[in-house]
């Protein structure tokens, strides 16, 4: 089974419901032995990063924990920006720092948020996109973005306007800057890949 974190920020159920609707194994929860006993957990999230830090709590040094352990971890949205090192979306925030690498915002003279369907460049060497070719649309609804500076992730980007990183990974800890759970087939897809990924590492 993978758990999704349940810290009471957006689109945690959304995230569960896709993964029941794939026929995956998936309960939303915030207790620490479901966390330490689970193939791999998700992270999702729709607010504000310093918002979405706060209620994630204590859990922050769990999550951080497992997942430099090996459990396989998979950021989304907030989610991911969570991943990284800090954010500067009102006032400057810790992250987990499990990527090297900040949050800005998406840069001036682009339409802000970001919002609806673009093209993602997938890389043949992430898992995620096993299976999906070399590239997809996929659904993002955000106003800042990462600045990668980790020279193990692994990264696919998006072109708005400017490379906009879309989507990163190291190990087994991944994160996508848009909504699989909104992003039709080809997002159900990216979660069953991170569901395999978890169910190999978990049996």
């Amino acid at each position: 089974m993978i758990v999704v974190i349940d810290y009471n920020v957006g689109n945690v159920k959304s995230v569960c419901n896709a993964f029941e609707h794939i026929g995956c194994e998936a309960k939303l929860s915030c207790a620490p032995a479901d966390i330490e006993g689970a193939w791999g957990i998700v992270l999702p999230g729709v607010a504000a990063f310093g918002y979405a830090v706060s209620s994630l709590g204590a859990l922050a040094d769990l999550i951080r924990q497992v997942a430099l352990d090996g459990k396989p971890l998979l950021g989304i949205c907030v989610g991911y920006q969570m991943l990284f090192e800090t954010s500067s979306e009102y006032g400057r925030h810790e992250g987990l720092g499990l990527f090297g690498g900040s949050v800005v915002p998406i840069p001036p003279g682009r339409v802000i948020p970001h919002m609806g369907w673009n093209l993602v460049s997938l890389p043949e060497d992430m898992d995620l996109f096993a299976g999906l070719g070399s590239e997809k649309h996929f659904y993002f609804a955000h106003s800042f973005c990462a600045e990668v500076n980790d020279t193990e992730a692994k990264v696919a980007y998006t072109d708005y306007g400017f490379d906009l990183t879309a989507a990163v990974q190291k190990g087994r800890i991944y994160g996508t800057q848009f909504h699989p759970e909104k992003s039709g087939k080809a997002g159900l897809k990216v979660l069953q890949n991170f569901y395999n990924i978890c169910k190999r590492t978990g049996t």
